[in-house]
């Protein structure tokens, strides 16, 4: 009866022991589900950090290159400027040349009233012959004739002396007048480029600014879910510590009652010993009734997240070779004449601007070149102006050409002229002349 009183009682301190374990063990769950979601969190916000942080990376890669246009944008209105007041300074000395030709040519017409006058005065419409048959003998005559045909050879000299660098001068004059007309279009068409280039990057640097703003928010929401994975971790350590102490506890009472329990066996048995001595032939055997106890171990869980990152490689633009002449760049480019400028453009029929202009001539014999007048300047070899051959590119500050000969050149002007040929390549200042075929 005492055996089964203790056995019952052992049963009861298990059991009990065994319920602290589970109601633990459902703690443990609990957080590490509630870890599992706050870790799928901190994941999700890792991803949208790395995704903003790309996309700065562009806009700040967008941001450089704009910086590089507005720079080569700003040289090139300067650089204009200087030019047009140059074309200025020489219209100006035009405009005075022609004033001295047209003060020449007061002076001749008034000499020659004054001798018209004379003769007609002294003699009307014979005064011609009057002055030949004045002579006393033929020598006379001959030298009047002489002198005559002298005087009006020098007249008509000076008629068409004057009417050549008067016109010589006249055109000069309008030549340097559209082209200074020239300049001042690609001077605001320079200006609106740079305009437009500060407008976009007022708007990229807007969209940075914006975009640190959101990654110091997704940082802060990280760092506030790794905090608090890092309690949950202590709090889960605390938990699975107070079970193993617990289960020490466990155990060893368990190991008390084992031995209490053995220990009233044995007394047991030995009053039943005592009890059976008169008997003689009786024997006894004994039994040692040996307990085990289990351990309950619990188990944590980890979840690992994978990241993959893109790369994105720029590839540059660079002159490739081809096989053509310059004449034949020019007789395919001057097709185009006509055709409309547009800012970024490289349609040599819908619009396109100097380096695109060129890029897509080029293009048609074989050769890539960069949409970019400075970068232009670096292709094919370098040879002097006193050198170039028609196909030629002429570089200027923030433009380029396509060299005819003559003095010539084929080009994407502006917004107002467009694609057209200019008489005169040195119009602007010549930073470069690039050869490629």
């Amino acid at each position: 009866m005492r055996k089964k009183i203790l056995a019952l009682m052992l049963t009861v301190m298990i059991g009990s022991a065994q319920v602290m374990t589970v109601s633990a063990a459902k703690t443990t769950d609990e957080l590490e589900q509630q870890k599992a979601q706050t870790t799928a969190q901190l994941s999700e916000t890792q991803d949208a950090i790395n995704n903003l942080e790309e996309q700065k990376q562009a806009i700040t890669s967008q941001i450089g290159e704009l910086d590089a246009q507005l720079v080569v944008t700003m040289a090139a209105v300067e650089s204009l400027k200087t030019d047009i007041a140059n074309k200025q300074t020489e219209i100006e000395e035009t405009q005075k040349k022609l004033a001295e030709a047209q003060q020449d040519q007061a002076e001749q017409y008034e000499a020659l009233k004054d001798r018209i006058q004379y003769l007609y005065e002294n003699g009307g419409n014979t005064a011609w012959a009057s002055l030949l048959l004045s002579g006393e003998d033929l020598s006379d005559i001959l030298n009047q004739a002489e002198y005559t045909q002298k005087m009006y050879d020098y007249d008509r000299e000076c008629l068409e002396k004057y009417m050549a660098v008067t016109q010589q001068v006249s055109d000069y004059s309008e030549q340097l007048e559209t082209e200074k007309a020239e300049l001042e279009a690609s001077e605001a068409e320079q200006e609106a480029q740079q305009a437009e280039l500060q407008t976009m990057l007022a708007e990229k640097r807007a969209t940075s600014a914006d975009y640190d703003a959101q990654l110091a928010d997704m940082q802060a929401k990280a760092a506030e879910y790794e905090n608090l994975i890092a309690e949950q971790n202590a709090q889960i350590q605390a938990i699975q510590e107070q079970q193993a102490a617990e289960e020490a506890a466990r155990q060893a009472e368990a190991e008390r009652q084992a031995e209490a329990a053995r220990q009233a066996e044995e007394s047991r048995r030995a009053e039943a010993q005592q009890s059976s001595n008169s008997s003689s032939s009786s024997s006894s055997s004994s039994s040692r009734q040996e307990s085990s106890s289990s351990s309950n171990s619990g188990s944590s869980s980890s979840s690992s997240r994978e990241e993959a990152e893109d790369t994105s490689e720029d590839q540059g633009s660079s002159s490739s070779s081809g096989s053509a002449t310059g004449q034949a760049v020019v007789d395919y480019a001057v097709q185009f004449v006509g055709n409309p400028y547009v800012w970024g453009g490289t349609s040599l029929t819908n619009g396109a601007d100097c380096s695109g202009f060129i890029m897509s001539v080029y293009a048609q014999f074989g050769y890539s070149l960069p949409h970019s007048s400075s970068a232009m300047r670096s292709v094919g070899r370098g040879v002097s102006y006193a050198e170039a051959q028609p196909g030629d590119i002429i570089c200027y500050d923030g433009h380029v050409a396509i060299y005819m000969g003559g003095g010539q050149i084929v080009h994407a002007s502006n917004a107002k002229d467009g694609i057209k040929i200019s008489g005169n390549a040195a119009y602007r200042t010549i930073l470069a002349v690039r050869r490629l075929v």
